[in-house]
């Protein structure tokens, strides 16, 4: 009952915010007319729900989730990069020179062309402030590459120092979205100028956005406007797409409301197999680096059994690297030393001498009671999932203390080491590739924030990036994988699977795709 009046107040506050908002942009007028078609989708909300491509890697995801920004490549549902806002590309031998066709009649949501300088302009601005913030645009385009701009053949010509495999998929990251970043100025929390079919027409803080279609979009945009609420509890997404409050919601994670909906035939579940792993980073500048107990937490966690448990209903895959099993990446060849074994974890601790001698249940190393601060938030069943992993550790005498908060609270304590489990949820094929999201475990990489170092991992991730063999490449993942599990770096909660869900009365047509930038696009049309 909460949740539901929650809700309702939730909307009625944007029924009053948009009946009193002005006309703040080109499209404007579009919202006012009595036959404007308006889409509303439930969403959580990441980052307090700002969109800025270079700030921080949800922001970046955000702008594109929203329907704001695009990039030159887009990700199909192989997962392999395509021409979007780039008609071609084409590179020399040595995959250092990549020659780019931009599409014509491409314009920004304030009417502006983009040319050849202005695309060269954002990927120059867009590395030049990434240091700024959290998303790495220099994980997909080297601060050392030179951008050459030809507005006349409406080409740009990328040349790096070290050859890339496929530099269509870096620069299909959110992070490299194509924006007008001098005519957005200093408003991009509030408006970032894209290319996308929608653009903000206002703001409301932990609420979500209004929207207006873009005017000067290049194909027809089917919704004049597009209300995004945000969401943070599945039930709530669930209950408004079942109450008629909302169109159209993104994963939906309890079991129970998943089924209830697949099972009405007013709504269609679209679910696809996804490219993240759920797992939970561990901290090797703490307790955990102590190789006896953080074996033994491996061993004491059950994540078969969670996984098809009827909190987790299957939505993830049980599984022990952080690659995914089933996108060929050697997992039927790797060994896991650590699988669940209650009795072995406890053995493996009292050899240790990490008992308990008070008597108070809790073991101790260093003549400290263990209490493992746990970070999580609520979202793809992460807290779930920590709270199962809490029941197991506790049976074999590990104290948890339960930090659940916000995404952005569980992302600044990963980034400042204030943890010794976190857990989160990773696109493994960022860029299209394993190489980025594996170099969360590179001692030298700006993402490394567990704080893991091996000295043979490191020399093979420097080799697996600068590879372009695609037998050799596959041999270095699956030696890099059997390294991580050996040394025990992340408890994984398994590999977990997508949905967009719609009402058939109002949406006729939506599609998630496995590489989860994409929520709201042209694609998803009215009903009838």
């Amino acid at each position: 009952m909460k949740k539901t009046i929650a809700i309702l107040l939730c909307m009625l506050l944007f029924t009053g915010l948009i009946a009193g908002c002005g006309g703040n942009g080109a499209g404007s007028g579009d919202s006012a007319s009595a036959d404007a078609k308006t889409l509303t989708f439930g969403c959580q909300m990441y980052s307090d729900g700002m969109i800025c491509p270079w700030q921080q890697t949800n922001c970046a995801w955000n702008c594109m989730r929203y329907g704001i920004s695009e990039c030159l490549f887009k990700f199909d549902d192989n997962s392999q990069p395509q021409p979007w806002l780039a008609e071609s590309i084409e590179n020399t031998d040595d995959h250092k020179t990549w020659t780019i066709k931009l599409k014509e009649g491409v314009k920004f949501s304030n009417g502006e062309d983009m040319t050849a300088s202005k695309v060269k302009a954002a990927l120059d601005y867009v590395r030049e402030k990434g240091p700024e913030g959290s998303s790495t645009p220099e994980n997909f385009l080297e601060f050392a590459a030179e951008v050459t701009a030809d507005d006349a053949n409406n080409t740009i010509v990328i040349q790096t120092e070290t050859p890339y495999a496929n530099l269509a998929g870096n620069l299909a990251d959110p992070a490299m979205a194509i924006v007008d970043y001098e005519g957005t100025g200093d408003n991009y929390e509030n408006g970032m100028i894209g290319t996308g079919p929608y653009m903000v027409k206002e703001f409301h803080n932990q609420v979500g956005y209004d929207m207006v279609k873009n005017p000067y979009y290049r194909e027809e945009v089917p919704y004049d406007n597009v209300t995004i609420l945000f969401m943070g509890d599945a039930s709530a997404k669930a209950n408004a797409l079942l109450a008629g409050q909302i169109d159209i919601a993104e994963n939906i994670m309890s079991v129970s409301d998943l089924q209830k909906l697949q099972d009405d035939p007013n709504f269609t579940v679209d679910i696809t197999a996804g490219v993240r792993c759920g797992f939970s980073w561990i901290n090797f500048n703490g307790i955990l680096a102590n190789d006896d107990l953080r074996h033994a937490v491996l061993m004491a966690i059950d994540s078969d059994t969670i996984c098809h448990s009827n909190t987790i209903g299957d939505l993830y895959t049980p599984g022990f690297s952080v690659l995914p099993s089933g996108m060929g990446y050697g997992y039927e060849t790797l060994n896991n030393p650590w699988a669940y074994d209650a009795d072995a974890a406890a053995k493996l601790l009292d050899d240790a001498g990490i008992v308990d001698t008070n008597g108070n249940g809790i073991r101790e190393l260093d003549g400290q009671d263990i209490y493992l601060n746990y970070v999580s938030y609520e979202n793809r069943l992460l807290n779930d999932f920590s709270d199962a992993h809490t029941q197991y550790l506790t049976k074999i005498g590990i104290g948890v203390n339960s930090d659940y908060g916000s995404s952005d609270d569980q992302w600044n304590k990963l980034v400042a080491g204030e943890y010794d489990l976190n857990n989160n949820n990773w696109n493994h094929l960022i860029a299209g590739a394993p190489d980025t999201y594996l170099g969360n475990w590179c001692s030298n990489n700006s993402a490394n924030y567990c704080g893991y170092k091996n000295e043979e991992y490191d020399k093979l991730y420097d080799e697996l990036i600068h590879e372009l063999d695609t037998d050799a490449r596959h041999d270095k993942l699956v030696q890099m994988q059997q390294i991580l599990i050996d040394d025990g770096v992340a408890v994984i909660d398994g590999y977990y699977n997508s949905c967009m869900v719609y009402n058939n009365s109002t949406v006729g047509y939506a599609h998630i795709l496995p590489n989860d930038y994409y929520w709201i696009s042209q694609e998803i049309t009215p009903a009838n």
